[in-house]
């Protein structure tokens, strides 16, 4: 018998919300991180000094909307 056919899913079925929640904290914790601790190695002429600002603030506060509402969807049932 296969998982699909007895009815049970690894994570069960609200498997979306997990990845909803991965890729926005993910997304929200890489931003921020690329802000705090730039790289200072390895970087090529024409490699940025840091990230930009707006765009780096604005890509972590979509991760992070993303991971609260994954956590929301999660608790809401």
């Amino acid at each position: 018998m296969s998982v699909v056919a007895s009815g049970c899913m690894f994570l069960g079925d609200d498997i979306l919300a997990w990845l909803v929640l991965a890729l926005g904290g993910a997304l929200a914790a890489g931003n921020l991180l690329a802000l705090v601790r730039p790289p200072t190695s390895g970087r090529g002429d024409s490699d940025l000094e840091r990230a930009p600002l707006v765009r780096t603030l604005g890509m972590g506060l979509v991760g992070l909307v993303a991971a609260v509402w994954a956590i929301a969807s999660l608790l809401g049932g």
